[in-house]
């Protein structure tokens, strides 16, 4: 039922107004001055104000003002004796939204009041529609959240999975792929690359080999210099985990980054001799990684040859081999920050590419 307050200096006026508007299905109250209308408003809620303009102390423009302070959508009726065209103006700039010239004939009264109540109402139902919307889209946001927060655990297990499938044929380079994520890792937070490149760098890094399931363990772990259909084997591993992991729900850049990484600049690399700006960022920084790590470690065919080696190997092959500036970022990390390698497993939220 729609409610409507009645503020009126006279008496005799605001009786007859109730009346009329109780016969006809509204909740009427009274007003006799600005200070009691606040004070109902203050209380109550009401649909609907009339408010006469001249009264006593405080005029209705300024009851008008104060309402529109305090909320938008009661609608306000304005009653006058003095329909001037002014007089509307001024109510309709503070905020009126329909006047009534007194005396108040029946039917204006109703029709302006009805017309009141439903925009009201329609007013009411499209706040009503606009929280509903807000606790929709809250509850949307915590949903899309925890299936966010699922896939990325579900992401990290396949990452863990693959690194570990690896690690369980070729025990001889066990921790070889952290290590190489952390340190490609490391190299892009020098070269002030994005969060997210670096995040996805960590994790190619994790499964660069995986592609070495497919190779024969006792070709991974075999002591001696390998033959040349034993090397093609080992070379294959590229384009291995690249097929491998186009079958799986992960981000292109992914498998795209570890069919590059033995890619080299001047296209002496492999499996597709690959040149230059033809090589991602990512796998230029992967190959250097993989090369200093590699080099730093011990393998089944030679011990390990320290930093000096590797830094001396990538230096030698800057700008032929190798891109300069991933060279002197790998160069300065570990000369200047005394960066070292680390075997950490990093769990970290999965990058959205």
């Amino acid at each position: 039922m729609t409610k409507v307050l009645i503020v009126d200096d006279e008496k005799s006026i605001r009786l007859t107004l109730r009346e009329m508007l109780r016969k006809n299905g509204y909740e009427a109250e009274m007003a006799e001055d600005v200070a009691s209308a606040l004070k109902k408003l203050d209380e109550q809620e009401f649909d609907v104000v009339m408010t006469d303009i001249v009264m006593p102390k405080v005029s209705g423009l300024e009851l008008l003002k104060a309402i529109r302070e305090r909320c938008r959508s009661v609608q306000i009726l304005i009653m006058t004796g003095d329909p001037s065209v002014e007089t509307a103006s001024q109510a309709l700039h503070h905020g009126a939204n329909d006047y009534l010239i007194k005396p108040i004939v029946k039917e204006d009264l109703l029709k302006a009041v009805g017309h009141a109540s439903e925009i009201k109402a329609l007013s009411d139902q499209k706040k009503r529609l606009e929280l509903e919307n807000q606790l929709y889209q809250k509850n949307l946001e915590r949903i899309i959240e925890q299936k966010t927060l699922d896939l990325q655990n579900t992401m990290e297990s396949i990452i863990s999975l693959l690194s570990t499938v690896v690690e369980v044929r070729d025990p001889y380079t066990a921790g070889h792929q952290r290590r190489v994520g952390n340190l490609s890792a490391a190299m892009a937070r020098k070269m002030g690359l994005k969060e997210d490149t670096i995040k996805m760098l960590r994790i190619i890094g994790y499964i660069h080999d995986i592609g070495k399931i497919e190779v024969p363990a006792e070709i991974l772990s075999k002591p001696g210099k390998l033959s040349e259909v034993e090397f093609m084997l080992i070379k294959n591993h590229c384009t291995t985990g690249y097929n491998m992991l186009n079958e799986v729900n992960l981000p292109k850049i992914i498998g795209e980054t570890i069919y590059q990484h033995h890619e080299r600049c001047d296209g002496s690399g492999y499996p597709r001799g690959l040149k230059d700006e033809e090589i991602s960022t990512e796998a230029h920084i992967l190959m250097v990684a993989d090369v200093v790590e590699a080099m730093m470690s011990h393998r089944p065919y030679r011990p390990a040859l320290g930093l000096a080696a590797a830094l001396g190997e990538i230096s030698s092959g800057r700008g032929v081999r190798y891109r300069n500036d991933i060279v002197t970022a790998c160069e300065s990390l570990f000369l200047e920050d005394h960066y070292e390698i680390e075997d950490t497993v990093y769990h970290t939220t999965f990058p959205v590419v």
